[in-house]
């Protein structure tokens, strides 16, 4: 596996090896030993799974008392990943920094705690797979929006487009007035 650390550094993209031929192909996801030497030294509680249509935006989402770390990846489609740092003091608060995830490319990306996550979907469908580092917790969830100019992601949005989004994305705050930070 080859750990690439982003222009966050604590956000890591990880290429994963894997081992093809014409039947198919074989790659590990996650080994504790590989991930800490790689410098992500995680526990993983829960795993989740999504499917979104093209065009739809879900985050950017935290949560306030249990912060999880994310280990986020593709299986079917292709995604625009964006990781925001939302820990105050730190010196790339409010940055952000995204990866294209796809079946395809088979790329994982590390969120560590402390960062809102959200994705937009590029192709027809995607299938989106992710381990986290605590349990989810429904009062604890928070949602930042998606169109934050303090924040400026550039998502890879037609002129024009308006993202599918639920009505909890429609309804998130601005970072400058996020609760818990």
């Amino acid at each position: 596996m080859e750990f690439v650390r982003t222009a966050i550094p604590d956000v890591v993209l990880v290429k994963p090896r894997v081992h093809s031929d014409d039947r198919g192909f074989f790659m590990e996801t996650w080994q504790y030993r590989k991930f800490a030497e790689g410098g992500v030294e995680a526990e993983f509680v829960q795993d989740n799974h999504s499917r979104s249509a093209k065009g739809t935006l879900r985050g950017l989402h935290y949560q306030l008392r249990q912060p999880q770390g994310k280990l986020v990846r593709v299986t079917v489609g292709e995604v625009f990943d964006v990781a925001v740092d939302i820990r105050r003091g730190s010196p790339t608060f409010g940055q952000w920094v995204a990866e294209r995830l796809s079946a395809s490319n088979k790329w994982m990306l590390w969120i560590p705690p402390g960062f809102a996550h959200g994705f937009y979907v590029t192709s027809e469908v995607a299938e989106f797979q992710y381990k986290c580092t605590d349990y989810f917790s429904q009062p604890d969830e928070r949602c930042i929006r998606w169109d934050d100019r303090s924040i400026g992601i550039a998502w890879p949005l037609a002129p024009g487009e308006t993202p599918l989004l639920s009505k909890k994305d429609l309804g998130g705050g601005y970072l400058a007035e996020a609760e818990g930070l």
